[in-house]
Formats: C-alpha cells, sequence, structure tokens
C-alpha cells in the first residue's frame, strides 16, 4: 500500500471575507448580535428596525419601538451612565439578565443579573430599543443565587449552581435552534457535564493596570487615578465587567492552576522591581521610549504540566531575560525536552485533572518565554513581533493521543480535558469507517484533523493562518500521520480549489468562529455535496441559521450535543451532526 505523503499547497487569494456578516444578511448590512435565516425582501420600517432589533430577535425579544410622530409615545429612554432600577425576568444568550423599562417594555441588558433580581445598575451602552447595563447592587435577590467562589472577573455564571449552568444552556441551545432556525424533528441529547468545574483553563490572558496602595490592601485602577489617594502600583489581573477603564487585581484565579497562578505572580513581582508601568491608551503614547506593559499570556500543557509565557508590552528595550531568570528559578526550567516519557508527557486516562490538581502531569516548570512588542491600538495579543527570550517556542502537549507543540499564537481549546471530549463527540457524529475522503474546515492547528484521520481514508484541512497550518503539518508528521493534508486559505475560495484537487467529500467537519459560517462559505459546502455535516460551535445562535439553511438545501438536523467547555460562564459549545436527504 503506497504511503501517503503529508503536503500542503498554498491559496493565491490574498482578500478574505469577514465571517463576522450575519447569515441571511445583504452584504452592507450590520447587526449587533445572531439573526434568524431569512428570505425574501424586508420592508423600509423592517430595515429600518433590523440593526437595533438584531440583539432582541436572537433572544425572542419584541422590539417595542416608538413610532415617530406618535404623541402616545411618552417613554424616555435612559441615558449613557443614568442609574435605574428594575427586575430581571429572563437570561440572554450571552448571559446577561433580561429586564425591562416603562410601559413599552424597553430591554435592558444587565450583566450579572440573574433571574428574580431586582437590581440598580448603571446603563453603559444606549440603543433605540434597548440598552446595556452594568450591575451596581442587587436590591433583592433571586432564589436562585448562591455566594460566589471566586472574586475575579470571568466567572459570571458562579452564582447559579452548577446543575442550573447546564439546564440554562441546553435550553438555550434548544430555543436558539427551534426559534432562531425554525427546526425540529432534531435530538437534542443531554448536555455534557464538565471534567473540572474550576481551575480548567490552559490558558490564560491578564492585563496590566495601575492601582493604588493603601498600606497592604491594593485598589483596583482606575480612570481617574489623579483624584486617588494611596501610592500608584502596578497590578496584573482582568478588566472589570461593563468596560475596560479598569484592571482588578488578582490574588488567586481560580480558572488557572496553582502553577499558573505562581507564573503571574512571579511575572508581576520582576516587573515591579524593574519599574515598569502599563500601557493606559487614554493617557500613555506608542511612541514611549521606555515599553509599556500591556498583557501577560500564560499558557499552560495540562498533560505536560509545563507553562508558556509570553509578555506583550509597547515598542521599547527592556531586560526580558531577567524575566525568564525569575521564571526559571522559582518554577524550573522545562524546556528542550523530546515527546518521549521523560519529559513528563503522559496521555493519562482521560480523567483530566480534577479541579485542578496535577493529577496525570508531567514533571511541568518553564518551557519557553517569549515577549511580544505590539504598536496596535487594539487590545489584543495577537499580532506585533514576537521574539524567543528563553527555552523553545512551542508549548508541548498531549490530546488524545496526539503529541503536540503549541506555537504563541496559535489557537487550540482552552479546556484541554473537555476538548478530548469535545473531539470523541465529533469522532462519533463522523461515523467513519475508513474510506471516506473528510474537509476539515477552520482546522487550526489540526487537533480534530489529525483525530479523525486514522478513521479515514484521506484528510484535508483548510486554515486562513499560515502559522497554525505549519503546526498541523508538523504535528502530522510527528504522529506518523500520512492520510492528512493542509491548505493554508480562507474557505470560501479555498474549497473549490480544493475539491478541484482532491474531489468532493464524503464528510465535512466545521469549526467557526462565534459569528458561525458566512453565507458564501454554506454555500461552498452546499456546492460541495458531503453525505455529513459535523458542525462544532461555540454560538448556538449562528449555529441555529446556519444549520437552517442547510436544511433548507436538502441536509437533515439528526442531532445535536451540547458540551460545558466553559463551567461558570454562559459560553455555550454543541456539536450537530446534519445529513443529506
Amino acid at each position: 500500500m503506497r504511503r501517503r505523503r503529508c503536503s500542503s499547497f498554498w491559496s493565491s487569494a490574498r482578500r478574505y471575507e469577514h465571517v463576522g456578516r450575519a447569515l441571511g444578511m445583504s452584504s452592507g448590512s450590520q447587526t449587533d448580535g445572531a439573526s434568524p435565516n431569512a428570505g425574501g425582501t424586508l420592508s423600509q420600517a423592517e430595515g429600518t428596525s433590523i440593526q437595533a432589533g438584531a440583539k432582541l430577535a436572537a433572544n425572542g425579544l419584541d422590539a417595542h419601538l416608538p413610532v415617530a410622530g406618535d404623541s402616545q409615545v411618552s417613554f424616555k429612554r435612559p441615558e449613557r451612565g443614568e442609574e435605574i432600577e428594575l427586575q430581571i425576568d429572563s437570561l440572554a444568550h450571552g448571559g446577561e439578565g433580561v429586564g425591562r423599562l416603562g410601559d413599552g417594555g424597553y430591554v435592558v441588558f444587565v450583566s450579572g443579573a440573574l433571574p428574580g433580581d431586582r437590581v440598580r445598575a448603571v446603563v453603559v451602552k444606549r440603543k433605540r430599543s434597548y440598552a446595556h447595563a452594568r450591575m451596581v447592587e442587587v436590591l433583592q435577590e433571586s432564589p436562585e443565587r448562591i455566594a460566589p467562589t471566586a472574586d475575579h472577573p470571568g466567572v459570571a455564571w458562579q452564582v447559579l449552581p452548577y446543575e442550573r449552568q447546564l439546564q440554562i444552556k441546553q435550553e438555550q441551545v434548544d430555543d436558539a435552534l427551534r426559534r432562531i432556525g425554525k427546526l425540529d424533528g432534531f435530538e437534542l441529547e443531554g448536555i455534557v457535564s464538565a471534567v473540572s468545574q474550576w481551575r480548567y483553563r490552559n490558558k490564560l490572558e491578564y492585563s496590566w493596570g495601575t492601582g493604588h496602595s493603601f498600606g497592604t490592601e491594593i485598589s483596583p485602577s482606575t480612570s481617574e487615578i489623579a483624584g486617588e489617594s494611596g501610592t500608584e502600583v502596578l497590578v496584573c489581573g482582568f478588566h472589570a465587567p461593563g468596560g475596560w477603564k479598569r484592571v482588578d487585581p488578582i490574588e488567586d484565579c481560580l480558572l488557572a492552576s496553582e502553577l499558573g497562578n505562581k507564573a503571574r505572580e512571579v511575572a508581576l513581582d520582576w516587573a515591579r522591581s524593574q519599574g515598569l508601568r502599563a500601557w493606559d491608551r487614554r493617557r500613555e503614547s506608542l511612541d514611549s521610549p521606555v515599553p509599556l506593559l500591556r498583557n501577560l499570556v500564560v499558557r499552560e500543557g495540562r498533560r505536560s504540566g509545563k507553562l508558556q509565557i509570553r509578555l506583550v508590552s509597547t515598542d521599547g528595550e527592556l531586560d526580558a531575560p531577567s524575566l525568564a531568570a525569575a521564571l526559571v528559578a522559582e518554577l524550573g526550567p522545562g524546556a528542550g525536552d523530546g515527546p518521549d516519557a521523560e519529559n513528563g508527557l503522559d496521555a493519562g486516562d482521560g480523567s483530566g485533572a480534577g479541579n485542578g490538581s496535577d493529577a496525570g502531569r508531567g514533571e511541568g516548570g518553564i518551557s519557553g518565554v517569549l515577549w511580544t512588542r505590539s504598536s496596535s491600538l487594539a487590545e489584543t495579543t495577537m499580532g506585533g513581533e514576537t521574539e524567543l527570550v528563553w527555552g523553545d517556542a512551542e508549548l508541548p502537549e498531549r490530546l488524545g493521543e496526539l503529541d503536540l507543540r503549541i506555537s504563541s499564537e496559535a489557537f487550540f481549546q482552552t479546556n484541554t480535558e473537555m476538548a478530548e471530549v469535545l473531539y470523541g463527540v465529533v469522532t462519533e457524529y463522523a461515523a467513519l469507517e475508513g474510506w471516506e475522503r473528510v474537509y476539515d474546515l477552520y482546522s487550526g492547528i489540526g487537533t480534530i484533523a489529525l483525530t479523525l484521520a486514522p478513521r479515514a481514508g484521506e484528510l484535508w484541512g483548510i486554515e486562513i493562518i499560515e502559522q497554525a497550518v505549519a503546526d498541523a503539518i508538523a504535528a502530522a508528521k510527528r504522529n506518523d500521520v500520512t492520510n492528512a493534508h493542509f491548505f493554508a486559505g480562507d474557505a470560501r475560495l479555498a474549497l473549490p480549489e480544493l475539491i478541484e484537487r482532491a474531489g468532493k467529500p464524503d464528510v465535512v467537519v466545521v469549526d467557526p468562529p462565534r459569528a458561525g459560517l458566512s453565507q458564501k462559505v454554506v454555500r461552498r459546502i452546499i456546492d460541495a455535496s458531503p453525505k455529513r455535516i459535523v458542525y462544532v460551535s461555540c454560538n448556538p445562535t449562528t449555529l441555529a441559521p446556519n444549520a437552517a439553511q442547510l436544511v433548507e438545501a436538502g441536509w437533515r438536523l439528526v442531532k445535536v450535543r451540547p458540551v460545558d467547555m466553559f463551567p461558570q460562564t454562559p459560553h455555550i459549545e454543541c456539536v450537530a451532526l446534519l445529513e443529506r436527504t
């Protein structure tokens, strides 16, 4: 039997479609959220309200828009910054509480609020038919509200019992598919609960800010620094909910392992000893001769136990080697090891790390320290110029049977243990018999493709980020996978070229970003005419219209299984199976 070589070919296209466009909208449409799969033409009134009403439609809420010139409309919409009191009736997709103001039922989405709460909140964004507000105080607690465990942002649903979190996520998947997609006749399987409810993330992106020291206490950074007393001090933590003007310091992040927390503490102590300051785009210039700190990215191999640390700053020069020295001195070296048992890589028994325990991990230590200098005004850790300061540029990790190396900006599911569960569902739904040609769209570093490859005849992955394609090719070689091929390009442009070269697929797997599949990509999949489509979704409100369009084109939505990748948060992952009728 002839062995297939892992190969790559590069798309010449350099124009990529923005996939954030809502499915079913015209190319010039802009929306605030996902909208239903709509057909036909819109009336002038509908066209006027669709931008403001898209978020309401995604949550099954009536807009109650006032009509111009209507003398009966007397309700005054709240101003930005105004404090309001309201009763919370439900939870929106995305996790915000939903309340209404006035006789017209003006909708307000309130972060941190639960159904049954009566809250005082401050309006942070106002639109014609709804507003967003940040909760200031719970005036009357919901019967479902429980005491929080973590004292930091990023865990909005920790005030709900975990079983209730699972129930709501299951209900929201069902609601999106039936109401937005207008789909029925499918099986909604029970949600898979998380292996660990806390300390499950393998990657945390912290922000640097300026706080104020009052003896042994440090207050969060604010935009009104000049009006605060106390000594300014560098902090490292998360942006506060409802805005980007404040960074809340963290003592123990309950989403990270103890090892990851220790790395953040060491980096903070080092930065303070160096006299470094945080970048604040409201006050600081990117032309500062001294680099200003932007982010700290801590990535952990949950199976290898090793850490990759990346410091992100503005341009300039700093003593990055001394940061690496401090980290290695405190946490130990872990670089330069191969993929064998000596480096501590162990597939374990699939039971995961528990609630942040070190069960099944390798020896640990610092795998690599990197430094990214970025002149971007955006709040992002992507882009810029990255250099390796110490150790290895790639983090060693194992996912199921795969031996992986993860580069610093590569996408990798942030819950390793549940990613193994998720890919198990993908494998089950794909139901491969060993002869099929499989396409994996949005293949990233190839984790899904390489998981499926031993069960497929041949597998082709399409990914827009060239470095991720290079990582996938290297991973295929490392794992002796000879029937997987990876193609760099935009799925909309690359899919026809791939079909011409490799032939039409029997099975297509898609794992798109939160915006879902653009209408043009859906059309390309329809043209490819696979027998089976496995859709991995991180947003049921965009899965629903995508699935509806595929059903209209001749596929049947067979079943959907939610998987709880992100406990204590409203984020929902699920896998859907569609078969051609």
